[in-house]
C-alpha cells in the first residue's frame, strides 16, 4: 500500500506540472524563453544524474545483469527514438496551408499523451524497485516536464487555440501519466521482473531525452554568460540527484 500511495502522490504531482501553462498568461514570451533555457539545463542535469547515479547502479546490483542492463538501455534509447521519429514524421507529412495548425494540435496532443503515459509507467516501476529510486526518478521527470509543458502550451497557442482550451488539453494529456502508473503497479505486482527490466529502459530513455532533445536546444545560445549559467544549472541538476543519494 505504501508503494501505491507514494506512486499516486508522485504521479499527481507530475500531472500537476501541466498547470505551469497558467504562468504563460502573465509572462512575456521573451521572459519565458530566458527562463526555459535554465529549466532545460537543470532538466539535463537531473536526467543524467538520475540515470547514472540512481537507475543504472541499482540495475547493475543484480548478479549477472550486465548484458540485460546494457540491452535495456539500448531498448530505452531506441524506443524513444522510434516514438519521436514517428511524431516528427507525422508532423512533416502534414501539408502546409490553412489547415496545418489543426493536425499540429492533434499530433502535439497525441505525442504529449503518449509521453505522459510512459512517464507514468516509469514512476510506478521505479517505486516498485525502491522508495529512493522512485523519488529520484519522479524529480527527474518533474525537471523535464516543466520546460516540456511550456513547449506544449506554446504550440497550442501558436496553433490558434484559446488559452483556456490549451490549458485544458494540457491537463487532459497529463492524466495519461496516472493511467500509466496504475498499469505499471498492477503489472509489476504480478510480474517480478517488470521493475528490474524498466530500470535500464528508463535510464536509456532519460539519456536519449537529455542528449538528443535537450542539449541541442542549449547550443542555440552561444553567449558566454548564458552558457555559463546553463552549465551551472546542469551541475545543479546533477547535484540534486547526488544529494538524494546521500540522504537516502
Amino acid at each position: 500500500m505504501r508503494i501505491w500511495l507514494y506512486s499516486l502522490i508522485s504521479v499527481v504531482a507530475v500531472s500537476g506540472i501541466s498547470l505551469v501553462g497558467i504562468f504563460v498568461f502573465f509572462l512575456k514570451e521573451e521572459k519565458i524563453k530566458k527562463i526555459s533555457l535554465f529549466l532545460v539545463s537543470f532538466a539535463v542535469g537531473g536526467l543524467f544524474g538520475d540515470a547514472f547515479i540512481h537507475l543504472l547502479p541499482e540495475a547493475f546490483k543484480k548478479p549477472g545483469a550486465n548484458f540485460m542492463v546494457s540491452l535495456g538501455v539500448i531498448i530505452g534509447v531506441l524506443a524513444f527514438f522510434v516514438l519521436e521519429k514517428f511524431l516528427r514524421w507525422r508532423h512533416c507529412h502534414v501539408p502546409e496551408g490553412k489547415e496545418h495548425h489543426h493536425p499540429l494540435v492533434g499530433m502535439n496532443l497525441v505525442g504529449g499523451t503518449a509521453h505522459n503515459f510512459i512517464d507514468g509507467l516509469i514512476i510506478g516501476a521505479s517505486y516498485l524497485v525502491a522508495l529512493p529510486i522512485g523519488i529520484s526518478t519522479t524529480l527527474a521527470i518533474i525537471f523535464h516536464e516543466i520546460p516540456q509543458e511550456f513547449s506544449h502550451f506554446g504550440i497550442f497557442i501558436h496553433s490558434g487555440l484559446a488559452k483556456k482550451k490549451a490549458l485544458l488539453f494540457n491537463v487532459l494529456s497529463a492524466l495519461a501519466a496516472v493511467v500509466g502508473t496504475l498499469l505499471s503497479l498492477f503489472v509489476g505486482n504480478r510480474t517480478g521482473n517488470f521493475a528490474s527490466f524498466m530500470l535500464p529502459v528508463t535510464a536509456g530513455g532519460f539519456l536519449y531525452i537529455a542528449g538528443s532533445d535537450l542539449i541541442p536546444e542549449l547550443h542555440h545560445e552561444t553567449r558566454i554568460l548564458t552558457s555559463l549559467g546553463q552549465l551551472i544549472s546542469i551541475m545543479l541538476g546533477v547535484g540534486v540527484m547526488m544529494l538524494l543519494l546521500l540522504l537516502g
